[in-house]
Protein backbone atom coordinates (compact mmCIF):
# COMPACT_ATOMS: atom_id res chain seq x y z
CA UNK A 1 0.00 0.00 0.00
CA UNK A 2 1.35 3.27 -1.07
CA UNK A 3 1.69 6.31 1.80
CA UNK A 4 -0.40 8.79 0.40
CA UNK A 5 1.49 12.48 0.35
CA UNK A 6 -0.47 15.29 2.54
CA UNK A 7 -2.29 17.88 0.09
CA UNK A 8 -1.02 21.29 1.23
CA UNK A 9 -3.33 23.97 -0.51
CA UNK A 10 -2.30 27.25 -1.89
CA UNK A 11 -1.33 29.67 0.51
CA UNK A 12 -0.95 33.58 0.17
CA UNK A 13 3.00 34.15 0.54
CA UNK A 14 3.90 30.39 1.32
CA UNK A 15 6.81 29.20 -1.07
CA UNK A 16 5.78 25.44 -1.45
CA UNK A 17 2.30 24.16 -1.53
CA UNK A 18 0.12 21.77 -4.90
CA UNK A 19 -0.11 24.00 -7.67
CA UNK A 20 -3.60 24.52 -8.97
CA UNK A 21 -3.01 23.92 -12.27
CA UNK A 22 -1.16 20.79 -12.09
CA UNK A 23 -1.75 19.68 -8.57
CA UNK A 24 2.05 18.95 -8.07
CA UNK A 25 3.83 19.80 -4.58
CA UNK A 26 6.58 22.38 -5.82
CA UNK A 27 8.22 25.72 -5.14
CA UNK A 28 5.77 28.37 -5.70
CA UNK A 29 7.60 32.03 -6.59
CA UNK A 30 5.79 35.42 -5.72
CA UNK A 31 5.83 38.91 -7.66
CA UNK A 32 3.86 41.90 -6.83
CA UNK A 33 2.06 42.87 -9.81
CA UNK A 34 2.72 46.35 -11.54
CA UNK A 35 1.26 48.58 -14.11
CA UNK A 36 1.28 51.60 -16.13
CA UNK A 37 -0.07 54.27 -16.03
CA UNK A 38 0.81 56.28 -18.72
CA UNK A 39 3.95 57.47 -17.36
CA UNK A 40 5.41 54.96 -15.05
CA UNK A 41 4.81 51.20 -13.70
CA UNK A 42 3.25 51.27 -10.74
CA UNK A 43 2.46 48.61 -8.28
CA UNK A 44 -1.11 47.23 -8.41
CA UNK A 45 -2.52 47.46 -4.99
CA UNK A 46 -2.36 44.12 -3.25
CA UNK A 47 -1.89 42.03 -6.31
CA UNK A 48 0.40 39.45 -6.90
CA UNK A 49 1.26 36.57 -9.38
CA UNK A 50 2.58 33.08 -7.97
CA UNK A 51 4.25 31.35 -10.68
CA UNK A 52 4.68 27.11 -10.56
CA UNK A 53 8.54 25.84 -10.68
CA UNK A 54 7.09 22.02 -11.50
CA UNK A 55 4.25 23.58 -14.37
CA UNK A 56 5.64 27.07 -15.02
CA UNK A 57 1.77 28.45 -15.06
CA UNK A 58 1.10 31.52 -13.12
CA UNK A 59 -1.87 32.50 -10.21
CA UNK A 60 -3.04 35.58 -9.68
CA UNK A 61 -3.93 36.51 -6.35
CA UNK A 62 -5.84 40.22 -4.90
CA UNK A 63 -6.35 40.76 -1.24
CA UNK A 64 -4.48 37.57 0.05
CA UNK A 65 -6.93 35.51 -2.17
CA UNK A 66 -6.62 33.27 -5.65
CA UNK A 67 -8.64 34.86 -7.97
CA UNK A 68 -7.39 32.92 -11.36
CA UNK A 69 -7.61 29.86 -11.52
CA UNK A 70 -11.45 29.75 -10.23
CA UNK A 71 -10.19 26.70 -7.97
CA UNK A 72 -8.26 27.08 -4.56
CA UNK A 73 -7.30 25.48 -1.89
CA UNK A 74 -9.00 21.88 -2.67
CA UNK A 75 -7.21 18.54 -2.96
CA UNK A 76 -7.93 16.60 -6.34
CA UNK A 77 -10.69 14.23 -5.96
CA UNK A 78 -10.10 10.18 -6.17
CA UNK A 79 -9.50 9.09 -9.50
CA UNK A 80 -12.16 5.52 -8.78
CA UNK A 81 -14.78 7.85 -7.91
CA UNK A 82 -17.61 7.75 -10.81
CA UNK A 83 -17.77 10.17 -13.44
CA UNK A 84 -20.47 12.11 -12.34
CA UNK A 85 -19.40 12.12 -8.64
CA UNK A 86 -16.20 13.93 -10.03
CA UNK A 87 -18.20 16.34 -11.88
CA UNK A 88 -19.86 17.49 -9.13
CA UNK A 89 -16.80 17.31 -6.89
CA UNK A 90 -14.80 19.45 -9.85
CA UNK A 91 -18.14 22.03 -9.89
CA UNK A 92 -18.07 22.28 -5.87
CA UNK A 93 -14.26 23.22 -5.91
CA UNK A 94 -14.64 25.66 -8.27
CA UNK A 95 -17.07 27.52 -6.65
CA UNK A 96 -16.05 27.23 -2.73
CA UNK A 97 -14.40 30.38 -2.48
CA UNK A 98 -17.37 32.28 -3.78
CA UNK A 99 -20.41 30.17 -2.68
CA UNK A 100 -19.22 27.57 -0.04
CA UNK A 101 -23.01 26.76 0.63
CA UNK A 102 -23.44 26.15 -2.91
CA UNK A 103 -20.49 24.13 -2.33
CA UNK A 104 -21.54 21.84 0.49
CA UNK A 105 -25.21 20.98 -1.42
CA UNK A 106 -23.31 19.81 -4.43
CA UNK A 107 -20.84 17.73 -2.18
CA UNK A 108 -23.95 15.96 0.01
CA UNK A 109 -25.42 15.18 -3.19
CA UNK A 110 -21.80 13.48 -4.15
CA UNK A 111 -22.12 11.79 -0.91
CA UNK A 112 -25.83 10.00 -1.93
CA UNK A 113 -23.86 9.00 -5.10
CA UNK A 114 -21.20 7.67 -3.32
CA UNK A 115 -23.13 5.49 -1.28
CA UNK A 116 -24.60 4.00 -3.97
CA UNK A 117 -21.66 3.67 -5.85
CA UNK A 118 -20.50 1.44 -2.90
CA UNK A 119 -23.44 -0.55 -2.95
CA UNK A 120 -26.60 1.07 -0.78
CA UNK A 121 -29.73 2.59 -2.01
CA UNK A 122 -28.55 6.13 -1.47
CA UNK A 123 -32.16 7.30 -0.08
CA UNK A 124 -30.93 7.69 3.78
CA UNK A 125 -27.65 8.58 4.20
CA UNK A 126 -28.35 7.80 8.02
CA UNK A 127 -28.72 4.11 6.88
CA UNK A 128 -26.32 3.97 4.30
CA UNK A 129 -23.27 5.11 6.18
CA UNK A 130 -24.12 2.86 8.84
CA UNK A 131 -23.86 0.01 6.49
CA UNK A 132 -20.72 1.28 5.05
CA UNK A 133 -19.06 1.01 8.66
CA UNK A 134 -20.54 -2.42 8.49
CA UNK A 135 -18.48 -3.14 5.53
CA UNK A 136 -15.13 -1.75 6.62
CA UNK A 137 -15.41 2.18 6.89
CA UNK A 138 -13.81 3.43 9.96
CA UNK A 139 -16.57 4.56 12.72
CA UNK A 140 -14.89 7.91 12.63
CA UNK A 141 -16.37 8.84 9.84
CA UNK A 142 -19.31 8.44 10.34
CA UNK A 143 -19.11 10.41 13.63
CA UNK A 144 -17.59 13.64 11.46
CA UNK A 145 -20.82 13.00 9.07
CA UNK A 146 -22.82 13.08 12.26
CA UNK A 147 -20.90 16.29 13.30
CA UNK A 148 -21.07 18.02 10.01
CA UNK A 149 -25.17 17.69 10.02
CA UNK A 150 -24.79 15.79 6.55
CA UNK A 151 -26.94 12.60 8.54
CA UNK A 152 -29.35 12.20 11.22
CA UNK A 153 -32.67 13.83 12.24
CA UNK A 154 -31.81 17.85 11.28
CA UNK A 155 -30.22 16.05 8.36
CA UNK A 156 -29.96 18.29 4.93
CA UNK A 157 -31.35 17.14 1.98
CA UNK A 158 -28.66 16.59 -0.35
CA UNK A 159 -28.40 19.11 -3.46
CA UNK A 160 -30.11 21.46 -0.67
CA UNK A 161 -29.09 24.85 0.74
CA UNK A 162 -27.84 24.79 4.23
CA UNK A 163 -27.45 28.89 5.30
CA UNK A 164 -25.08 27.34 8.76
CA UNK A 165 -22.77 25.78 5.71
CA UNK A 166 -19.32 27.70 5.66
CA UNK A 167 -15.98 26.78 3.69
CA UNK A 168 -14.41 24.95 7.18
CA UNK A 169 -17.34 22.34 6.54
CA UNK A 170 -17.07 22.41 2.61
CA UNK A 171 -13.55 21.86 3.23
CA UNK A 172 -14.31 19.18 5.49
CA UNK A 173 -17.13 17.17 3.07
CA UNK A 174 -14.31 17.41 -0.03
CA UNK A 175 -11.60 15.22 2.60
CA UNK A 176 -14.62 13.01 3.45
CA UNK A 177 -15.47 11.63 0.16
CA UNK A 178 -11.79 11.30 -0.72
CA UNK A 179 -11.02 9.38 2.33
CA UNK A 180 -14.20 7.40 2.07
CA UNK A 181 -13.42 5.98 -1.95
CA UNK A 182 -9.76 6.01 -0.58
CA UNK A 183 -10.87 3.37 1.88
CA UNK A 184 -13.96 1.59 0.91
CA UNK A 185 -12.67 1.73 -3.01
CA UNK A 186 -8.78 2.03 -3.58
CA UNK A 187 -7.53 0.48 -1.20
CA UNK A 188 -9.23 -3.01 -1.52
CA UNK A 189 -8.61 -2.60 -5.24
CA UNK A 190 -4.60 -2.51 -4.73
CA UNK A 191 -4.78 -5.93 -2.20
CA UNK A 192 -6.72 -7.00 -4.96
CA UNK A 193 -4.13 -6.48 -7.31
CA UNK A 194 -1.33 -7.58 -4.64
CA UNK A 195 -3.13 -10.98 -3.87
CA UNK A 196 -3.66 -11.38 -8.10
CA UNK A 197 0.49 -11.71 -8.31
CA UNK A 198 0.35 -14.43 -5.62
CA UNK A 199 1.03 -17.83 -7.46
CA UNK A 200 -1.96 -19.77 -8.14
CA UNK A 201 -0.49 -23.02 -6.54
CA UNK A 202 -0.12 -20.49 -2.81
CA UNK A 203 -3.69 -19.38 -3.36
CA UNK A 204 -4.45 -22.90 -2.95
CA UNK A 205 -2.70 -23.49 -0.18
CA UNK A 206 -4.20 -20.37 1.18
CA UNK A 207 -7.50 -21.61 0.88
CA UNK A 208 -7.35 -25.01 2.02
CA UNK A 209 -5.82 -23.06 4.92
CA UNK A 210 -8.87 -21.28 5.29
CA UNK A 211 -11.17 -23.96 5.55
CA UNK A 212 -9.75 -25.52 8.43
CA UNK A 213 -9.88 -22.58 10.47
Amino acid sequence: MTNKIPYIPPTFKVTSFNCSFCNAYAKQSWYRLHGYNGVASVKIEHSYACSCSHCGKYSIWYLEKMIHPDFSGVESHNDDLNEDIKRDYLEAASIVQKSPRGAAALLRLAIQKLCIQLGEKGKDLNTDIGNLVKKGLPVRVQQSLDALRVIGNEAVHPGVLDLRDDIKTASSLFKLINFIAEKMITEPKEIEKIYKKIPEAKKKQINERDKKQ
